[in-house]
Protein backbone atom coordinates (compact mmCIF):
# COMPACT_ATOMS: atom_id res chain seq x y z
CA UNK A 1 0.00 0.00 0.00
CA UNK A 2 1.06 3.31 -0.82
CA UNK A 3 2.06 5.70 2.34
CA UNK A 4 1.01 8.79 2.11
CA UNK A 5 2.25 12.08 3.14
CA UNK A 6 0.45 15.73 3.63
CA UNK A 7 2.82 18.82 3.02
CA UNK A 8 1.92 22.07 4.18
CA UNK A 9 2.71 25.72 3.19
CA UNK A 10 1.05 28.92 2.26
CA UNK A 11 3.50 29.26 -0.70
CA UNK A 12 2.28 27.06 -3.78
CA UNK A 13 5.22 27.31 -5.36
CA UNK A 14 7.24 25.24 -2.11
CA UNK A 15 4.30 22.98 -1.93
CA UNK A 16 4.39 21.90 -5.62
CA UNK A 17 7.76 21.58 -5.31
CA UNK A 18 8.10 19.53 -2.53
CA UNK A 19 5.13 17.52 -3.70
CA UNK A 20 6.72 16.68 -6.78
CA UNK A 21 10.06 15.50 -5.22
CA UNK A 22 8.11 12.75 -2.97
CA UNK A 23 5.82 11.58 -5.73
CA UNK A 24 9.22 10.84 -7.67
CA UNK A 25 10.18 9.09 -4.66
CA UNK A 26 6.65 6.99 -4.83
CA UNK A 27 4.87 8.68 -2.32
CA UNK A 28 1.63 9.37 -2.56
CA UNK A 29 1.08 13.37 -1.35
CA UNK A 30 -1.66 15.61 -0.61
CA UNK A 31 -1.71 19.19 0.17
CA UNK A 32 -2.89 22.21 2.68
CA UNK A 33 -2.29 25.75 2.14
CA UNK A 34 -2.54 26.74 6.28
CA UNK A 35 -3.07 24.94 9.35
CA UNK A 36 -6.77 24.11 9.48
CA UNK A 37 -7.00 22.84 5.79
CA UNK A 38 -4.03 20.82 7.14
CA UNK A 39 -6.26 19.26 9.91
CA UNK A 40 -9.05 19.04 7.54
CA UNK A 41 -6.67 16.79 5.46
CA UNK A 42 -5.44 14.56 7.93
CA UNK A 43 -8.67 13.35 9.12
CA UNK A 44 -9.83 12.65 5.82
CA UNK A 45 -6.68 11.28 3.90
CA UNK A 46 -4.84 9.53 6.97
CA UNK A 47 -1.42 10.25 6.18
CA UNK A 48 1.37 8.90 7.06
CA UNK A 49 3.52 12.18 8.19
CA UNK A 50 3.24 15.50 7.29
CA UNK A 51 5.83 18.10 6.25
CA UNK A 52 4.93 21.65 7.34
CA UNK A 53 6.69 25.22 7.01
CA UNK A 54 7.00 26.52 10.41
CA UNK A 55 6.60 30.61 9.20
CA UNK A 56 2.85 30.40 8.08
CA UNK A 57 -0.07 33.26 8.77
CA UNK A 58 -3.11 32.76 11.23
CA UNK A 59 -1.73 29.16 12.27
CA UNK A 60 1.96 28.58 12.22
CA UNK A 61 4.02 25.16 11.98
CA UNK A 62 4.33 25.37 16.09
CA UNK A 63 0.55 25.89 16.62
CA UNK A 64 -0.25 22.77 13.84
CA UNK A 65 2.02 20.58 15.28
CA UNK A 66 0.25 21.29 19.33
CA UNK A 67 -3.34 20.54 17.39
CA UNK A 68 -2.21 17.10 15.20
CA UNK A 69 -1.02 15.79 18.42
CA UNK A 70 -4.24 16.37 19.85
CA UNK A 71 -6.55 14.88 16.83
CA UNK A 72 -4.01 12.15 15.70
CA UNK A 73 -1.34 11.31 18.60
CA UNK A 74 1.99 9.86 17.03
CA UNK A 75 1.37 11.03 13.60
CA UNK A 76 5.39 12.38 12.87
CA UNK A 77 5.13 16.01 11.74
CA UNK A 78 8.51 17.70 10.45
CA UNK A 79 9.51 21.63 10.28
CA UNK A 80 10.79 23.10 7.03
CA UNK A 81 12.71 25.97 8.56
CA UNK A 82 14.25 28.61 7.27
CA UNK A 83 17.84 30.13 8.61
CA UNK A 84 16.72 32.19 11.00
CA UNK A 85 13.73 30.61 12.48
CA UNK A 86 16.62 26.92 13.42
CA UNK A 87 16.33 27.32 17.05
CA UNK A 88 12.52 27.58 17.07
CA UNK A 89 12.61 24.36 15.48
CA UNK A 90 14.98 22.86 17.65
CA UNK A 91 12.14 23.87 20.28
CA UNK A 92 9.57 22.42 18.46
CA UNK A 93 10.95 18.75 18.32
CA UNK A 94 11.12 19.24 22.63
CA UNK A 95 7.48 19.58 22.05
CA UNK A 96 6.57 16.51 20.08
CA UNK A 97 8.01 17.43 16.12
CA UNK A 98 9.72 14.29 15.18
CA UNK A 99 12.47 16.04 12.95
CA UNK A 100 13.54 19.73 10.79
CA UNK A 101 14.68 20.38 7.93
CA UNK A 102 16.51 23.83 6.80
CA UNK A 103 15.73 25.90 3.89
CA UNK A 104 17.06 25.53 1.16
CA UNK A 105 17.56 21.48 0.79
CA UNK A 106 18.05 18.57 -1.44
CA UNK A 107 15.41 16.52 -3.01
CA UNK A 108 17.91 13.48 -1.61
CA UNK A 109 17.24 14.89 1.89
CA UNK A 110 14.03 15.75 2.05
CA UNK A 111 13.30 11.82 0.80
CA UNK A 112 15.83 10.47 3.15
CA UNK A 113 13.76 12.51 5.95
CA UNK A 114 10.36 11.77 5.34
CA UNK A 115 11.23 8.43 4.85
CA UNK A 116 12.29 7.95 8.23
CA UNK A 117 9.69 9.66 9.27
CA UNK A 118 6.93 7.35 7.44
CA UNK A 119 8.73 4.38 8.64
CA UNK A 120 8.27 5.67 12.36
CA UNK A 121 4.78 5.58 11.86
CA UNK A 122 4.43 2.49 10.63
CA UNK A 123 6.05 0.49 13.16
CA UNK A 124 4.41 2.29 15.88
CA UNK A 125 1.05 1.20 13.91
CA UNK A 126 1.95 -2.33 14.08
CA UNK A 127 3.08 -1.97 17.77
CA UNK A 128 0.15 -0.97 19.09
CA UNK A 129 -2.43 -3.39 16.96
CA UNK A 130 -0.43 -5.73 17.96
CA UNK A 131 -0.62 -4.87 21.90
CA UNK A 132 -4.28 -4.58 21.15
CA UNK A 133 -4.19 -8.30 20.02
CA UNK A 134 -2.97 -9.89 22.76
CA UNK A 135 -6.11 -11.53 24.02
CA UNK A 136 -6.28 -13.59 20.77
CA UNK A 137 -4.10 -16.99 20.35
CA UNK A 138 -0.62 -16.34 19.17
CA UNK A 139 -0.24 -19.67 17.45
CA UNK A 140 -3.22 -19.62 15.61
CA UNK A 141 -2.81 -21.21 12.11
CA UNK A 142 -5.85 -20.93 9.56
CA UNK A 143 -7.04 -24.27 8.26
CA UNK A 144 -9.84 -25.88 7.53
CA UNK A 145 -10.21 -29.96 7.89
CA UNK A 146 -12.44 -32.04 5.58
CA UNK A 147 -12.94 -33.87 2.13
CA UNK A 148 -17.13 -34.20 2.32
CA UNK A 149 -18.40 -32.48 -0.40
CA UNK A 150 -19.93 -29.58 1.65
CA UNK A 151 -16.35 -28.69 2.88
CA UNK A 152 -15.10 -28.78 -0.90
CA UNK A 153 -17.72 -26.10 -1.70
CA UNK A 154 -17.07 -24.03 1.64
CA UNK A 155 -13.00 -23.90 0.31
CA UNK A 156 -14.38 -23.11 -3.07
CA UNK A 157 -16.36 -20.13 -1.52
CA UNK A 158 -13.28 -18.66 0.46
CA UNK A 159 -11.14 -18.77 -2.56
CA UNK A 160 -12.98 -17.13 -4.65
CA UNK A 161 -14.51 -13.82 -2.23
CA UNK A 162 -10.45 -14.08 -0.79
CA UNK A 163 -9.16 -12.59 -3.67
CA UNK A 164 -11.94 -9.55 -3.48
CA UNK A 165 -12.14 -6.68 -0.92
CA UNK A 166 -16.25 -6.67 -0.04
CA UNK A 167 -17.85 -7.15 3.11
CA UNK A 168 -18.19 -11.03 4.14
CA UNK A 169 -20.99 -12.08 5.97
CA UNK A 170 -20.15 -15.69 7.42
CA UNK A 171 -23.30 -17.49 8.85
CA UNK A 172 -23.43 -20.69 10.65
CA UNK A 173 -24.57 -22.56 13.75
CA UNK A 174 -22.64 -21.70 17.00
CA UNK A 175 -19.39 -24.21 17.47
CA UNK A 176 -19.03 -24.68 13.56
CA UNK A 177 -15.61 -22.65 12.79
CA UNK A 178 -16.94 -19.28 11.65
CA UNK A 179 -13.91 -17.46 13.10
CA UNK A 180 -11.59 -20.09 11.45
CA UNK A 181 -13.44 -19.64 8.04
CA UNK A 182 -13.18 -15.44 8.65
CA UNK A 183 -9.16 -15.50 9.47
CA UNK A 184 -8.55 -18.49 6.59
CA UNK A 185 -10.00 -15.51 4.50
CA UNK A 186 -7.69 -12.75 5.50
CA UNK A 187 -4.92 -14.76 5.23
CA UNK A 188 -5.53 -15.98 1.58
CA UNK A 189 -6.35 -12.13 0.52
CA UNK A 190 -4.45 -8.80 -0.39
CA UNK A 191 -4.54 -7.58 2.72
CA UNK A 192 -2.49 -10.83 4.28
CA UNK A 193 0.47 -8.75 5.43
CA UNK A 194 -1.47 -6.05 7.28
CA UNK A 195 -3.41 -6.71 10.49
CA UNK A 196 -6.40 -8.66 11.57
CA UNK A 197 -8.58 -7.57 14.53
CA UNK A 198 -11.58 -8.51 15.63
CA UNK A 199 -14.66 -7.78 18.31
CA UNK A 200 -16.68 -10.04 19.53
CA UNK A 201 -19.74 -7.78 19.45
CA UNK A 202 -22.04 -9.81 21.82
CA UNK A 203 -19.20 -9.34 25.11
CA UNK A 204 -19.53 -5.66 25.33
CA UNK A 205 -22.30 -3.22 26.42
CA UNK A 206 -23.34 -0.70 23.83
CA UNK A 207 -21.00 1.81 24.82
CA UNK A 208 -18.11 -0.29 25.15
CA UNK A 209 -18.61 -1.87 22.60
CA UNK A 210 -18.71 1.51 20.45
CA UNK A 211 -15.66 3.05 22.23
CA UNK A 212 -13.80 -0.15 20.96
CA UNK A 213 -14.90 -0.20 17.88
CA UNK A 214 -14.13 3.62 17.22
CA UNK A 215 -12.32 4.90 19.89
CA UNK A 216 -12.56 7.91 22.05
CA UNK A 217 -11.19 11.61 23.28
CA UNK A 218 -9.31 12.23 26.33
CA UNK A 219 -12.44 12.96 29.33
CA UNK A 220 -15.13 11.85 26.55
CA UNK A 221 -16.55 10.33 29.67
CA UNK A 222 -15.92 9.16 33.21
CA UNK A 223 -12.79 7.03 33.03
CA UNK A 224 -11.93 8.07 29.57
CA UNK A 225 -8.19 9.29 31.13
CA UNK A 226 -6.60 9.00 27.71
CA UNK A 227 -7.40 9.32 23.90
CA UNK A 228 -7.81 5.68 22.76
CA UNK A 229 -7.88 4.40 19.18
CA UNK A 230 -10.75 1.98 17.89
CA UNK A 231 -10.41 -1.05 16.41
CA UNK A 232 -11.57 0.35 13.14
CA UNK A 233 -8.60 2.71 13.41
CA UNK A 234 -5.72 0.77 14.38
CA UNK A 235 -6.84 -1.85 11.37
CA UNK A 236 -6.55 0.71 8.78
CA UNK A 237 -5.32 -0.59 5.79
CA UNK A 238 -6.16 -4.36 7.02
CA UNK A 239 -9.07 -6.16 8.27
CA UNK A 240 -11.66 -6.12 11.10
CA UNK A 241 -14.07 -9.46 12.06
CA UNK A 242 -16.92 -8.48 13.42
CA UNK A 243 -18.23 -11.75 15.53
CA UNK A 244 -21.42 -12.08 16.23
CA UNK A 245 -22.76 -9.10 14.49
CA UNK A 246 -26.49 -9.34 15.43
CA UNK A 247 -26.36 -8.63 18.93
CA UNK A 248 -25.48 -4.75 17.99
CA UNK A 249 -27.71 -1.49 19.37
CA UNK A 250 -29.38 -0.17 16.90
CA UNK A 251 -27.86 3.00 17.23
CA UNK A 252 -24.88 1.25 16.94
CA UNK A 253 -26.25 -0.34 13.35
CA UNK A 254 -26.91 3.56 12.08
CA UNK A 255 -22.86 4.31 12.56
CA UNK A 256 -21.26 0.95 11.62
CA UNK A 257 -23.32 1.06 8.50
CA UNK A 258 -21.53 4.76 8.09
CA UNK A 259 -18.53 3.19 7.90
CA UNK A 260 -19.65 0.92 5.41
CA UNK A 261 -20.57 3.11 3.34
CA UNK A 262 -18.64 5.89 3.33
CA UNK A 263 -15.40 4.52 5.43
CA UNK A 264 -15.36 7.20 8.23
CA UNK A 265 -16.77 7.91 11.79
CA UNK A 266 -15.82 10.20 14.67
CA UNK A 267 -14.45 8.94 17.92
CA UNK A 268 -16.68 9.14 20.72
CA UNK A 269 -16.30 12.61 22.37
CA UNK A 270 -14.76 13.91 18.59
CA UNK A 271 -16.34 15.78 15.37
CA UNK A 272 -13.20 15.05 13.30
CA UNK A 273 -14.37 12.58 10.76
CA UNK A 274 -11.55 10.07 10.07
CA UNK A 275 -10.85 8.14 6.87
CA UNK A 276 -10.08 4.55 6.89
CA UNK A 277 -9.33 1.53 4.50
CA UNK A 278 -10.86 -1.43 6.48
CA UNK A 279 -12.43 -4.72 4.77
CA UNK A 280 -14.69 -6.07 7.09
CA UNK A 281 -15.46 -9.67 7.65
CA UNK A 282 -19.00 -10.35 10.30
CA UNK A 283 -20.16 -14.06 11.57
CA UNK A 284 -23.97 -14.29 13.05
CA UNK A 285 -25.46 -17.76 14.35
CA UNK A 286 -29.11 -16.33 13.36
CA UNK A 287 -30.36 -15.95 10.33
CA UNK A 288 -30.60 -11.86 9.81
CA UNK A 289 -33.29 -12.01 7.85
CA UNK A 290 -35.82 -12.88 10.72
CA UNK A 291 -33.85 -10.35 12.86
CA UNK A 292 -34.68 -7.43 9.89
CA UNK A 293 -38.32 -9.17 9.26
CA UNK A 294 -39.03 -8.60 13.34
CA UNK A 295 -36.88 -5.15 13.35
CA UNK A 296 -34.53 -5.51 15.77
CA UNK A 297 -31.76 -5.85 12.51
CA UNK A 298 -31.57 -2.50 9.81
CA UNK A 299 -31.96 -3.73 6.40
CA UNK A 300 -29.81 -1.73 4.53
CA UNK A 301 -27.03 -2.58 6.82
CA UNK A 302 -27.61 -6.21 6.41
CA UNK A 303 -27.53 -5.60 2.82
CA UNK A 304 -24.25 -3.39 3.62
CA UNK A 305 -22.78 -6.67 5.27
CA UNK A 306 -24.59 -9.46 3.11
CA UNK A 307 -22.72 -8.64 -0.15
CA UNK A 308 -20.67 -12.10 -0.08
CA UNK A 309 -22.32 -14.31 1.95
CA UNK A 310 -20.86 -17.67 2.85
CA UNK A 311 -22.86 -20.25 5.27
CA UNK A 312 -20.61 -22.95 6.81
CA UNK A 313 -22.31 -26.33 7.21
CA UNK A 314 -23.33 -27.44 10.41
CA UNK A 315 -21.06 -30.87 11.46
CA UNK A 316 -24.45 -33.57 10.99
CA UNK A 317 -23.89 -32.90 7.39
CA UNK A 318 -20.52 -33.78 7.07
CA UNK A 319 -20.49 -36.45 9.69
CA UNK A 320 -18.07 -38.27 6.79
CA UNK A 321 -15.21 -35.34 8.16
CA UNK A 322 -15.39 -36.69 11.85
CA UNK A 323 -12.38 -39.25 11.54
CA UNK A 324 -9.94 -36.12 9.75
CA UNK A 325 -10.63 -33.61 11.81
CA UNK A 326 -10.31 -36.34 15.37
CA UNK A 327 -7.26 -37.14 13.90
CA UNK A 328 -6.60 -33.35 13.95
CA UNK A 329 -7.16 -32.27 17.19
CA UNK A 330 -5.71 -34.92 18.62
CA UNK A 331 -2.42 -34.20 16.96
CA UNK A 332 -3.10 -30.62 18.49
CA UNK A 333 -3.12 -31.64 21.54
CA UNK A 334 -0.38 -33.97 21.31
CA UNK A 335 1.55 -30.99 19.92
CA UNK A 336 1.24 -28.48 22.27
CA UNK A 337 1.98 -30.91 25.18
CA UNK A 338 4.93 -32.50 23.56
CA UNK A 339 4.63 -36.12 23.27
CA UNK A 340 3.05 -38.79 21.01
CA UNK A 341 -0.84 -38.25 19.96
CA UNK A 342 -3.45 -40.46 21.10
CA UNK A 343 -5.22 -43.00 18.78
CA UNK A 344 -8.78 -43.61 18.11
CA UNK A 345 -9.61 -47.45 18.43
CA UNK A 346 -12.34 -48.94 15.38
CA UNK A 347 -15.41 -48.45 18.19
CA UNK A 348 -14.68 -45.07 19.60
CA UNK A 349 -14.37 -43.94 15.95
CA UNK A 350 -17.84 -45.24 15.29
CA UNK A 351 -19.44 -43.65 18.07
CA UNK A 352 -17.99 -40.12 17.18
CA UNK A 353 -18.99 -40.71 13.44
CA UNK A 354 -22.58 -41.86 14.60
CA UNK A 355 -22.95 -38.65 16.75
CA UNK A 356 -24.94 -35.66 15.71
CA UNK A 357 -22.46 -33.52 17.46
CA UNK A 358 -25.02 -30.48 18.39
CA UNK A 359 -21.96 -28.33 19.48
CA UNK A 360 -20.39 -28.83 16.53
CA UNK A 361 -16.73 -28.58 15.67
CA UNK A 362 -15.95 -27.02 18.97
CA UNK A 363 -17.95 -30.24 20.41
CA UNK A 364 -15.80 -32.35 18.90
CA UNK A 365 -12.31 -30.76 19.56
CA UNK A 366 -13.52 -30.68 23.35
CA UNK A 367 -13.93 -34.19 23.43
CA UNK A 368 -11.26 -34.90 21.62
CA UNK A 369 -8.72 -32.99 24.12
CA UNK A 370 -10.87 -34.55 27.03
CA UNK A 371 -9.46 -38.18 25.57
CA UNK A 372 -6.30 -37.42 25.03
CA UNK A 373 -5.90 -35.74 28.50
CA UNK A 374 -7.90 -38.83 30.35
CA UNK A 375 -6.58 -41.61 28.29
CA UNK A 376 -4.22 -43.82 30.67
CA UNK A 377 -2.53 -45.62 27.23
CA UNK A 378 -2.14 -44.70 24.09
CA UNK A 379 -5.50 -45.75 22.33
CA UNK A 380 -8.92 -44.12 23.05
CA UNK A 381 -11.87 -46.78 23.93
CA UNK A 382 -15.46 -46.30 23.04
CA UNK A 383 -16.44 -46.58 26.95
CA UNK A 384 -14.46 -43.66 27.70
CA UNK A 385 -15.37 -41.20 25.07
CA UNK A 386 -19.13 -42.86 25.15
CA UNK A 387 -20.71 -41.49 28.19
CA UNK A 388 -19.87 -37.91 27.46
CA UNK A 389 -21.72 -38.50 24.52
CA UNK A 390 -25.40 -36.73 25.33
CA UNK A 391 -26.96 -38.99 22.79
CA UNK A 392 -24.93 -41.57 21.65
CA UNK A 393 -25.96 -44.22 18.86
CA UNK A 394 -27.83 -42.83 15.58
CA UNK A 395 -27.60 -39.47 14.25
CA UNK A 396 -30.80 -37.71 15.64
CA UNK A 397 -31.94 -33.87 16.90
CA UNK A 398 -30.71 -33.49 20.14
CA UNK A 399 -33.39 -32.00 22.75
CA UNK A 400 -31.34 -29.86 25.64
CA UNK A 401 -33.72 -30.33 28.46
CA UNK A 402 -34.61 -26.77 30.26
CA UNK A 403 -32.09 -27.61 32.94
CA UNK A 404 -29.37 -28.36 30.59
CA UNK A 405 -26.72 -26.08 30.07
CA UNK A 406 -26.82 -25.13 26.35
CA UNK A 407 -23.35 -25.17 25.56
CA UNK A 408 -22.09 -28.36 25.51
CA UNK A 409 -18.27 -27.10 26.95
CA UNK A 410 -20.40 -26.48 30.52
CA UNK A 411 -22.19 -29.66 30.13
CA UNK A 412 -21.54 -32.04 32.87
CA UNK A 413 -18.28 -33.53 31.36
CA UNK A 414 -18.78 -37.19 33.88
CA UNK A 415 -21.57 -39.52 34.01
CA UNK A 416 -21.29 -43.58 34.28
CA UNK A 417 -22.81 -45.24 31.05
CA UNK A 418 -26.07 -46.94 31.62
CA UNK A 419 -25.26 -50.52 31.97
CA UNK A 420 -22.83 -49.50 34.92
CA UNK A 421 -25.38 -47.08 36.84
CA UNK A 422 -26.00 -48.12 40.01
CA UNK A 423 -29.65 -48.17 41.42
CA UNK A 424 -30.94 -44.64 42.53
CA UNK A 425 -30.78 -43.41 45.70
CA UNK A 426 -27.41 -41.65 48.12
CA UNK A 427 -24.98 -45.09 47.02
CA UNK A 428 -25.51 -43.82 43.42
CA UNK A 429 -25.02 -40.22 44.53
CA UNK A 430 -21.90 -41.16 46.02
CA UNK A 431 -20.79 -43.45 43.19
CA UNK A 432 -21.09 -40.66 40.49
CA UNK A 433 -18.95 -38.60 42.75
CA UNK A 434 -16.45 -40.53 43.90
CA UNK A 435 -16.02 -41.24 39.63
CA UNK A 436 -15.79 -37.63 39.14
CA UNK A 437 -13.45 -36.45 41.54
CA UNK A 438 -11.30 -39.83 40.64
CA UNK A 439 -10.81 -38.04 37.06
CA UNK A 440 -10.76 -34.85 38.34
CA UNK A 441 -8.09 -35.92 40.41
CA UNK A 442 -6.05 -37.46 37.57
CA UNK A 443 -6.27 -34.64 35.18
CA UNK A 444 -5.04 -32.46 38.13
CA UNK A 445 -1.75 -34.37 37.93
CA UNK A 446 -1.57 -34.35 34.66
CA UNK A 447 -1.41 -30.64 34.54
CA UNK A 448 0.57 -30.40 37.26
CA UNK A 449 -1.75 -28.51 39.25
CA UNK A 450 -2.75 -25.74 36.78
CA UNK A 451 -6.57 -25.58 37.17
CA UNK A 452 -6.96 -23.68 34.22
CA UNK A 453 -5.74 -25.95 31.53
CA UNK A 454 -7.49 -28.70 33.92
CA UNK A 455 -10.73 -27.32 33.60
CA UNK A 456 -10.54 -26.71 30.07
CA UNK A 457 -9.50 -30.27 29.31
CA UNK A 458 -12.79 -31.54 31.43
CA UNK A 459 -15.02 -28.86 29.83
CA UNK A 460 -16.21 -27.14 32.77
CA UNK A 461 -15.29 -23.58 34.27
CA UNK A 462 -12.35 -23.01 36.44
CA UNK A 463 -14.90 -21.82 39.20
CA UNK A 464 -16.60 -24.78 39.30
CA UNK A 465 -13.43 -26.67 39.39
CA UNK A 466 -12.79 -24.63 42.45
CA UNK A 467 -16.03 -25.12 44.02
CA UNK A 468 -15.28 -28.91 43.74
CA UNK A 469 -12.20 -29.07 45.30
CA UNK A 470 -13.08 -26.13 48.10
CA UNK A 471 -15.91 -29.09 49.27
CA UNK A 472 -13.79 -32.01 48.88
CA UNK A 473 -11.26 -30.37 50.87
CA UNK A 474 -14.41 -29.07 53.67
CA UNK A 475 -15.54 -32.83 54.24
CA UNK A 476 -11.78 -34.29 54.49
CA UNK A 477 -11.93 -31.65 56.94
CA UNK A 478 -14.79 -32.91 59.28
CA UNK A 479 -13.79 -36.54 58.57
CA UNK A 480 -10.90 -35.95 60.43
CA UNK A 481 -12.33 -34.10 63.13
CA UNK A 482 -15.13 -36.49 63.22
Amino acid sequence: MTQKILVVDDKQIMRDSVAATLQRAGYAVVTANDGQAAITQVGKHRPSAVITDLKMPEMDGLALLGELRRVEPGLPVVLMTAYGTVSDAVAAMHEGAFDFIQKPFEGDQLVMVMRRAVQHRQLASENEALRSMSDTRADFAPSLVGKSTEMRRLAQQIHQVANSSGTVLISGESGTGKEVVARTIHAHSPRRDRVMLCVNCAALSSSLLESELFGHERGAFTGAEQLRKGRFELADGGTLLLDEISEISPTLQAKLLRVLQEGQFERVGSSTSLHVDVRVLATTNRDLRHSVASGQFRQDLYYRLNVLPIEIPPMRHRLEDVPLLAEHFLAQVALREGREPKRLDPAAMSVLRDYPWPGNVRELQNICERASVLTRGGVVKADLIQPWLSTPGPAAPRIVPPHTPADPREAPPFSMPPSSMPTPGASAVRCLEEVEREQIVHALQYFGGNRQKTARALGIGVRTLGLKLKKWKEQQLIAQSA
